[in-house]
């Protein structure tokens, strides 16, 4: 019985610990999902050069579109239509054409989490210069 008294408390402890070792954890990242780590500060600027190197081609300067692409500058794309996480999706797995018709957009091999996060904050600013909330 004695031995149980202090058994007990360690028990507590070890089981409280094993609990909360998982709290650190980030649930999106470990879901499998396609995201910049946690605390990352996204910036237009990066985001710009970015977006010249590996969207401009089809979504055309400034997000403005293309013949070979839709312009990311539109109201089809205001964030309460298509999230942020909407732009993560796409890049890392493609998108079947549905809002116009240029075709699908195959994913973007390269383009990591974080440099997508500096591209969507460039998408957002020119989105907020057009007068698109």
């Amino acid at each position: 019985m004695r031995d149980a008294l202090y058994l007990a408390p360690l028990f507590l402890v070890a089981s409280l610990a094993a609990l909360l070792g998982g709290c650190d954890k980030d649930p999106a990242r470990d879901s499998g999902l396609f995201l910049p780590p946690p605390g990352f500060v996204a910036d237009a600027g990066k985001g710009e050069a970015l977006f010249n190197q590996h969207c401009a081609q089809c979504h055309g300067r400034g997000g403005r579109g293309t013949d070979q692409g839709p312009p990311l500058v539109h109201r089809i794309y205001e964030p309460s239509h298509h999230s942020d996480m909407t732009f993560y999706m796409a890049v890392k797995q493609g998108v079947r054409a549905h809002h116009w018709q240029f075709g699908d957009m195959p994913p973007r091999e390269g383009v990591s989490a974080e440099e997508v996060g500096h591209i969507i904050a460039y998408v957002r600013r020119e989105q907020r210069r057009a007068g698109i909330r």
